[in-house]
């Protein structure tokens, strides 16, 4: 069996987690709680980290489903270099980010989420993954020349001799002579 790409599995969990933080500090925030700063901060901390792992990485083996409009969150993700490329500087982030959320009610839910999220980050790094974002691949554009299809140059095959229907003689003779078939069933024209 292959290896496990365990930064797949961290990135699902901490995307999950940045969603359920921004839900716990909404939550928190419009209730009005006694510490509703936890969960305005909580909203804001659940954005940077959607925003972070929002781009899936590309795996080692095999393809990689790309989220719709990931392109554009990639670019910004690939200007930070190492600091979001590497796995281990994630684990400390995500777990640094988790804390301040955990003395709320409200949002100890997507702490206790992100905590997990930061401890398979970790064992993702130890097994020496890192982030490579997924690159389009460049499209192959068809020759002018290739897709042009050349008309045939033999005519089509015929049957067999044997096969061929040969007309029968009163065909023969409607045909020399040039005038109207006769119809060999009578019509009559009823109407009623």
């Amino acid at each position: 069996m292959g290896q496990i790409e365990w930064a797949m599995w961290a990135n699902e969990q901490a995307l999950a987690s940045g969603l359920i933080l921004i839900t716990g500090g909404i939550v928190a925030t419009a209730g009005r709680f006694t510490q509703w700063y936890f969960g305005a901060y909580s909203i804001a901390a659940g954005v940077l980290i959607c925003l972070l792992e929002y781009p899936r990485g590309k795996r080692k083996k095999g393809s990689t489903m790309e989220r719709c409009g990931q392109k554009y969150l990639t670019t910004v993700v690939k200007l930070f270099g190492p600091l979001t490329r590497n796995y281990y500087v994630r684990a400390v982030l995500h777990f640094l980010l988790s804390v301040p959320a955990g003395f709320l009610l409200a949002t100890i839910l997507g702490t206790v989420c992100l905590v997990i999220a930061s401890v398979i980050y970790l064992l993702a790094a130890i097994r020496g993954e890192q982030w490579t974002p997924i690159e389009p691949k460049p499209k192959e554009r068809p020759q002018v020349g290739g897709t042009i299809k050349q008309p045939p140059t033999n005519p089509p095959a015929r049957p067999p001799v044997e096969v061929r229907k040969k007309p029968s003689v009163d065909e023969e003779e409607a045909a020399s002579a040039g005038g109207p078939q006769v119809n060999p069933i009578p019509v009559t024209d009823e109407v009623v």
